[in-house]
C-alpha cells in the first residue's frame, strides 16, 4: 500500500514585498505547492510586480500569476490617486496609504483560483504588530474572511474546507526579518517602499520604509535595500 502523502496547494499572495516573501517561504516550509498570485491593482509602486516575480520564481512558487484590477479608477488612497501624497512622517489613526477594500478583494481572487486548483489554504502577509494600522490587517478581518470562504464556495459547501492563514500576524517586524533569514529569503530581490522608482528603488521615508529599516535595525542585519 502506497504511504504517499497526498500534494497539498496553497495560493498564497505576493505583493513583492518582505513580508508575502517570508509568508511564501512559510507556506514552501510547511509542505504546500505554493502557487503565488499578485494583485495589478493600479498602485504607484508597481516596482513591485516585478519584485513579486522575483520571489515567486527564487522561492519555488509551482506558478505566478498576475490578475489586473483597476483601483485607480475608484481612487481613495495615496496608492491609486496621484492627488493624494504619500505621507512622509508618522501620523495618527489610518493613513492615507490604507487602499479601501484592497485585503478583501485580493482574498476574494486568491480564493477563486484556490478552489480551481483545489487548494486547501489561502496564505497572506498581513500583520497586526509593527503595521499601518489597516483594518483589513487585523485577526478578526482574516477569521470572518475564512468564514466568508467556506459558506460562499462549492468546495466549503461539499465539506473541503480552506484555511487562511496569516502566519506573521503576531510577528514584530524584526521577528519577521529573523524568520525570513532562517529561511533564506533573498530580502534585496523585494520592495517595500509605497513610492519605489521604476527599479525599485525606496524612498526611505514612507511608513513602509520606515517599519522595513527599524525591523533590520532591531533585527541587526544588514538592511540590503536600495534607496534613490
Amino acid at each position: 500500500m502506497s504511504t504517499t502523502s497526498p500534494i497539498r496547494c496553497a495560493v498564497v499572495l505576493v505583493s513583492g514585498g518582505m513580508d508575502s516573501a517570508v509568508t511564501l517561504a512559510i507556506a514552501r516550509e510547511q509542505g504546500f505547492v505554493c502557487y503565488a498570485l499578485s494583485v495589478a491593482y493600479g498602485q504607484r509602486h508597481a516596482s513591485e510586480l516585478a519584485a513579486a516575480e522575483r520571489v515567486a520564481r527564487t522561492l519555488g512558487a509551482a506558478e505566478h500569476k498576475v490578475v489586473t484590477v483597476d483601483l485607480r479608477s475608484i481612487g481613495g488612497s495615496a496608492l491609486t490617486a496621484d492627488a493624494i501624497a504619500v505621507p512622509e512622517h508618522a501620523v495618527s489613526g489610518i493613513p492615507v496609504t490604507y487602499v479601501p477594500a484592497r485585503n478583501t478583494i485580493m482574498l476574494s481572487i486568491a480564493l477563486g483560483w484556490a478552489e480551481v486548483l483545489g487548494a486547501t489554504a489561502v496564505f497572506c502577509g498581513v500583520n497586526a504588530v509593527d503595521y499601518s494600522g489597516y483594518p483589513d490587517c487585523r485577526p478578526e478581518f482574516i477569521a470572518a474572511f475564512e468564514q466568508l470562504a467556506n459558506l460562499a464556495t462549492k468546495a466549503g459547501v461539499e465539506g473541503t474546507r480552506l484555511r487562511v492563514q496569516a502566519p506573521l500576524m503576531r510577528l514584530s517586524k524584526s521577528d519577521i526579518v529573523r524568520e525570513g533569514v532562517r529561511l533564506g529569503v533573498d530580502f534585496a530581490a523585494t520592495v517595500s517602499c509605497y513610492q519605489a522608482d521604476a527599479e525599485g528603488r525606496a524612498c526611505g521615508r514612507c511608513d513602509a520604509c520606515r517599519l522595513r529599516a527599524q525591523g533590520f535595525a532591531d533585527a541587526a542585519v544588514t538592511d540590503p535595500t536600495r534607496y534613490r
